[in-house]
């Protein structure tokens, strides 16, 4: 391509975009340059100088490779391409210099440092450093903050590389970190000394690359050499962001982000990333069975033989709840017909149409919103309902995108034009004019909330005609993470869930927490925690949670994608599927698999796309016909932003966080 610029970089010559920094085309070379303060998602502050390289032909001394541009480079002799050094001897003393000035005041604590063994101070000391150092002036010490209960601080360890003050202000869009003072008196703090109350703060402690920031539930609990590290897919929300989870024996130690570009890039929402102690806490570890009004423990035979007795001659439903695989719905939704039975997973009412993909969950991608010049939100709070999505959305506005709402009024951490907070503002939105719209990248993204009430349906109609008449992609934002892997498996139910459980003498409750069943019937309950559908259950049957068994998610923009088992479910808890399908054969309707692999070709038999792992399909452009709206406002699918679910309730962290969000939103007035 003509608009390449060629570079020699360490003898080899290479082309490269001229809008790279030097770094950026070292990184092309498969060459490595040392950074601390450079980090490709954030902007650039050139303030560490570990990155130094030698410009052939420049100033006589060493050039910061991340804040210079390769068509600031001027040609060499008789227009040869520029060169750059990585190796040579002045780069050499320049980098040990500049690792033995950051080593001044850093303490010698590395056996004590949950960093150990994952610092990058450490990593480049070895690479880069010498192994003496000329200074005997004492240490400077610094006072440690308190950030609150999800990041600890040890301030002395802090090179000021700024990475965690340009992540709070430029990505979570909250400034509560910033840097005061000059020299040897610069310190990072919170303003006046607050907490942090980002919902993403968490990524600070990634981003740090020495032990200044660390995880506070955490602390001194593992080393990363004695963990087993597994790959999979978080499901707090319906994002679907792509996180490790590391393991210690049985236990979950902490969960971490992966990269992903297309889903979550590589941050993770705070409540994803600390909710491992609620994995451990109210677990179902055994089969309960009510007897005299009160459950009572038994084995799995026990349990069997009551829900036998319990549906024999009886109309059964089932419900499959938030956090199901496909997997399991799938299972489940073979069982319940083969009894003859109803199924639904549309648990909130939400009228989501079966069948209209596009429908249900639209035509755009999530990467689609990093290249919109408009973005119109409808009945959603991203910050709530997907942290990780709303950065994006914000990305997107500081890459100048217009960005729209119609709904609650609220502080999404970005500037926005409020259309109105109910259905009559959406209303007019069609009937406005939207010739500034046509040809350009436009998204419209509805949340839950508005598709929840009894005109559900004419709203989700009324926003899929707008995105019709503005050319727009469209996104259903989901706050369930298995809601869109059980609505292309069809558990569903004409007239929603009302009419799968009404009259329903026995029903079959898959995880289902955050609605009430109904009086009278027989409750089975499958799932991981002791919440409130084990609370109402006649018989519970222990499940594994979404880290102890391997299962397929469909995220919010219809990306299937594979959790990975990262440990065992405690005690006599069982994978779901399995449960389904040895119940199968005690009631006399056995299942036709007896192995995952078994289980799958029938479920990407009756759906194809959930084969196609990691990759998105297009869906159909089908418009839905609706009736009437009502006058009523819009608001938030999630109440609770840090309880929204059984793990997160039995999570003592997500607890005080809860605590804390409370208090900031209803402050205490002084007496």
């Amino acid at each position: 391509m003509s608009d390449l610029r060629k570079i020699i970089i360490d003898g080899d010559e290479i082309e490269v975009d001229p809008r790279m920094t030097l770094l950026q085309a070292c990184e092309v070379a498969g060459v490595e340059v040392p950074r601390f303060c450079y980090h490709e998602r954030l902007s650039i502050a050139g303030n560490c100088r570990m990155c130094l390289v030698e410009v052939v032909g420049g100033p006589p001394k060493p050039a910061a490779s991340c804040a210079m541009q390769v068509k600031d480079l001027r040609p060499g002799p008789e227009g040869a391409p520029p060169e750059v050094k990585t190796k040579s001897p002045m780069v050499k003393k320049a980098r040990e210099g500049v690792m033995e000035f950051l080593l001044i005041n850093h303490p010698l604590d590395c056996p004590i440092c949950d960093q150990g063994g994952e610092c990058d101070l450490q990593d480049q000391a070895m690479a880069y450093g010498v192994d003496f150092s000329r200074y005997r002036e004492p240490k400077r010490a610094a006072i440690d903050m308190d950030l609150g209960p999800l990041v600890g601080t040890c301030m002395t360890r802090c090179i000021s590389c700024t990475r965690c003050v340009r992540f709070i202000t430029e990505v979570a869009g909250i400034p509560e970190l910033g840097q005061t003072g000059r020299g040897e008196d610069s310190e990072i703090t919170s303003y006046l000394g607050a907490m942090l109350t980002s919902e993403m703060q968490g990524n600070v402690i990634d981003l740090c690359p020495v032990g200044a920031l660390t995880s506070k539930p955490y602390a001194f609990t593992a080393r990363p050499w004695e963990l087993t590290k597994t790959e999979s897919i978080d499901v707090m929300d319906a994002l679907g962001s792509n996180i490790r989870v590391d393991t210690k024996g049985r236990e979950v130690m902490r969960i971490l982000p992966r990269n992903n570009d297309g889903v979550n890039e590589e941050w993770l929402a705070d409540r994803s990333r600390f909710i491992w102690d609620g994995l451990r806490r109210q677990r179902l570890d055994r089969p309960y069975v009510r007897r005299d009004g009160k459950l009572q423990a038994a084995t799995w035979n026990e349990a069997f033989d009551a829900i036998a007795e319990a549906v024999k001659d009886k109309t059964v439903a089932g419900v499959v709840g938030d956090l199901v695989s496909t997997e399991s719905a799938f299972a489940l939704k073979q069982l319940i017909e083969r009894l003859d039975g109803r199924i639904e997973c549309r648990t909130d009412g939400a009228k989501l149409p079966a069948g209209n993909r596009g429908a249900y969950v639209g035509t755009a991608r999530i990467e689609d919103i990093d290249s919109a010049q408009a973005i119109m939100l409808i009945g959603t709070n991203p910050r709530k309902e997907a942290p990780v999505l709303n950065s994006r959305i914000r990305k997107a506005w500081l890459n100048g995108a217009k960005v729209g709402l119609v709904g609650e009024n609220v502080d999404l951490t970005y500037p926005y034009f409020h259309a109105g907070t109910g259905r009559e503002a959406l209303a007019g939105l069609l009937d406005g004019d939207h010739k500034d719209a046509l040809g350009k990248e436009t998204v419209v993204i509805i949340g839950q909330d508005a598709l929840r009430g009894d005109d559900g349906e004419a709203v989700l109609a009324a926003a899929m005609k707008f995105a019709n008449n503005t050319e727009s992609r469209f996104l259903v934002l989901h706050t369930a993470a298995g809601r869109v892997g059980a609505m292309d498996l069809g558990c569903v139910t004409d007239g929603g869930m009302d009419a799968a459980v009404d009259g329903a003498d026995v029903i079959y409750n898959l995880g289902c927490d955050e609605v009430d069943m109904p009086d009278g019937a027989f409750v089975i309950y499958q799932g991981s925690h002791g919440d409130r559908g084990a609370h109402r259950a006649d018989v519970i049957l222990p499940g594994a949670a979404y880290t102890e068994e391997t299962g397929i998610f469909v995220n919010t923009e219809g990306r299937p994608q594979m959790a990975m088992r990262a440990g065992f479910p405690p005690g006599d808890a069982r994978e779901n599927w399995t449960i389904l399908r040895a119940l199968s054969g005690r009631l006399g309707v056995t299942l036709p698999f007896d192995a995952i692999g078994m289980l799958r070709s029938a479920m990407f038999a009756a759906a194809p796309h959930l084969a196609r792992i990691d990759d998105v399909p297009e869906n159909a452009w089908t418009l839905v016909e609706g009736g009437d709206m009502t006058q009523a406002d819009f608001g938030s699918a999630v109440g609770e932003h840090y309880l929204a679910n059984p793990v997160m309730r039995a999570s003592t962290v997500m607890a005080e966080l809860a605590k804390l969000a409370e208090q900031r939103d209803h402050p205490m007035a002084a007496e």
